[in-house]
């Protein structure tokens, strides 16, 4: 089963290096739009560090909703996820898979570049960690919970702006705890609370959104 597993996020990375183009979009959209930012408002140091947070968060959470909606979709198109309601492992453990590759492709690349992206927000050093760790423990929640609206939308017409409407609210405790995090950790009073927070959701919806998505995968297919 661990090597099913393995097999399926090596597929799912191999056919994401075979459409670069679409990755690049993700990591071009959440450059474009944090930088974007800085030039609009003005070079006033303080405004930028109070809005630093919630321009970066917000920017990576519209740039993981753009790639969900191909989540599932080339596998209904083709007849994978026939194989996959078919395969010897809980349908569960392939979703999970399937949602740690997306992950590595869509969500990783963001905490990378955040703690960059920062600077132009003339940022607090010391609190980079602090960026980069509540994008660690939050992007995988919005892979996960949007995972459950793709599945939902899958196969119908206009299920993009379906899958924005279904995830989006869902998307912003999240966006608050995060965001959060890196303000309290600003103003002296550390962000423990919101990044334990942020760890016990993570914990939740790991348990809970691959039968959510296996139920709604199961629907879509018959």
């Amino acid at each position: 089963m661990g090597a099913l597993l393995l097999a399926i996020v090596r597929r799912d990375l191999l056919l994401a290096w075979r459409r670069r183009t679409d990755v690049a979009t993700v990591v071009l959209f959440f450059l474009i739009v944090v930088s974007l930012f800085p030039l609009g408002v003005g070079p006033e140091p303080n405004l930028l560090r109070t809005i630093a947070p919630g321009i970066i968060w917000v920017a990576a959470l519209l740039a993981c909703m753009l790639s969900l909606q191909q989540l599932f979709a080339s596998d209904h198109a083709d007849g994978v996820l026939d194989q996959m309601l078919l395969a010897a492992a809980p349908l569960g453990l392939i979703v999970i898979a399937r949602a740690f590759a997306h992950w590595l492709i869509s969500g990783l690349p963001l905490v990378l570049l955040s703690p960059l992206l920062a600077v132009q927000f003339d940022l607090q050093a010391e609190l980079y960690p602090v960026l980069a760790l509540s994008l660690l423990l939050g992007t995988p929640i919005l892979t996960l919970t949007g995972a459950i609206g793709a599945a939902l939308t899958l196969g119908l017409r206009g299920g993009g702006m379906l899958l924005a409407l279904l995830v989006l609210p869902l998307y912003v405790p999240v966006l608050i705890l995060g965001a959060g995090a890196v303000d309290a950790a600003a103003a002296g009073l550390g962000a423990d609370a919101h990044l334990l927070l942020l760890g016990a959701q993570l914990v939740l919806t790991a348990t809970f959104a691959p039968w959510a998505v296996s139920t709604a995968l199961r629907i879509a297919a018959e």
